[in-house]
């Protein structure tokens, strides 16, 4: 199962960026009729290449094992639904998309984002995996396909009439084994003047902020600004813009179109972002051969804090049940001799328990009944939310835990 070369250019891969050990899949919550069952662990082992630079995992586990039921709903998320909100507003403007317009959006989950486009009456599409998730927009009135994305999928598309002014990817570059499929099938369904845009977590941030929990076998690839446009290129499309968003700890916003389309010309930030990039070493192999260590040092502090409070009879639950959470405390081994539980919003985590870790997830209400001594957020990209949603922890003097970058308390 597992390809050799690099996804996007297939030279050999034979540097580490950073390895996490064995983990189990980072959304695959356990049932608690399957704690006793072998769970399977794959290698969290991330290369760089050192011809291209794209950061990326090895294949291990098909896609179709992880995303067939997928377990995340958008729409849970109050800070998504308005960045999603935010975006059709920008974009139907910017470009004047109107009713002759059509929308094409890849892993379009519960619709969470087309539903904006369709109560402006304009024509959109969702291409989602998951059955039970394209389920949930169908019943919204999203024209929302089963499938996976590439090529074929686009042929098909275009076929049925679907050659799109606007193609929307959020978060799914990084999720595709086959990255260069993936993107021909970008190509074939751009109408000639069309533009793409994809939003993925950037690397830059990942390196800067030591985002490592971020890791995880869904996401595939890792990529830098300079890694990214290489892809495009090779597919006969260019990068025109960028922009930089605070998603999911620091994400970018690419704007791709064909080659030939000359009523696209090269933004400033697209330039600027490069400039940036290289100056900050990602241009170059030994900057990313330098990550695995500050890593280690994280994982050190990490459990030499929580360690720590627990002999001094402190108790400690979680918040959130996030895939980052996943890999932070698998990588870690944390489980519940040094975190009692963890709790989060979402209905379809409650009474499950995390993968490997097997720490349990209740309903947030559990913590005011239990009066723990740290709140231990694992999606601190959210901190701010949470700390908000759950200040009444210091009602008995209750302490917030970030862990990334380094281990941070907030009274």
């Amino acid at each position: 199962m597992g390809q050799s070369g690099c996804r996007s250019c297939g030279a050999t891969l034979e540097r580490t960026f950073v390895n996490l050990g064995m983990s189990p899949l980072a959304n695959s919550y356990i049932k608690h009729d399957q704690l006793n069952l072998m769970e399977p662990f794959y290698p969290l082992h991330v290369y760089v290449c050192e011809k291209c630079l794209l950061v990326q995992l090895k294949q291990f586990s098909t896609p179709h094992d992880i995303f067939s039921d997928y377990a995340y709903f958008s729409s849970f998320s109050d800070s998504w639904l308005a960045h999603a909100k935010a975006y059709v507003d920008m974009i139907v403007g910017r470009f004047r998309l109107d009713s002759s317009s059509k929308v094409v959006e890849i892993a379009s989950n519960d619709g969470y984002l087309l539903q904006n486009f369709v109560s402006r009456g304009i024509s959109a599409l969702g291409v989602e995996p998951a059955s039970n998730i394209a389920e949930v927009a169908k019943k919204k009135g999203i024209h929302t396909k089963v499938a996976f994305f590439g090529e074929k999928t686009a042929l098909d598309l275009a076929a049925d009439g679907w050659v799109a002014d606007l193609i929307i990817g959020n978060n799914v570059l990084a999720h595709v084994p086959d990255l260069n499929d993936f993107v021909n099938g970008l190509k074939v369904l751009l109408k000639p003047k069309g533009l793409i845009t994809m939003e993925f977590p950037h690397l830059l941030q990942l390196m800067q902020q030591n985002q490592f929990d971020t890791i995880y076998h869904e996401h595939f690839s890792y990529f830098s600004f300079l890694a990214v446009e290489q892809v495009f290129t090779r597919r006969g499309m260019k990068l025109f813009d960028v922009e930089e968003l605070s998603t999911h700890g620091g994400s970018l916003r690419i704007y791709a179109c064909h080659n030939d389309d000359t009523s696209k010309p090269i933004e400033a930030r697209a330039k600027e972002l490069k400039l940036r990039e290289e100056t900050a070493g990602l241009g170059q192999l030994s900057h990313y051969l330098s990550f695995g260590l500050r890593v280690e040092v994280t994982k050190r502090k990490f459990l030499s804090f929580l360690i720590s409070a627990k002999q001094q009879g402190k108790h400690i639950v979680g918040y959130g049940a996030p895939a980052k959470g996943n890999t932070l405390l698998n990588y870690c081994g944390v489980r519940t001799d040094l975190i009692d539980y963890t709790v989060d919003r979402s209905p379809h985590k409650q009474g499950r328990f995390l993968p490997g870790v097997h720490i349990p997830i209740y309903e947030p209400e559990r913590v005011r009944d239990t009066r723990p001594d740290y709140l231990l957020i694992l999606p601190w990209n959210i901190r701010e939310e949470v700390m908000r949603q759950m200040s009444y922890i210091r009602e008995w003097g209750g302490k917030f835990i970030v862990p990334i970058p380094e281990v941070q308390v907030y009274s």
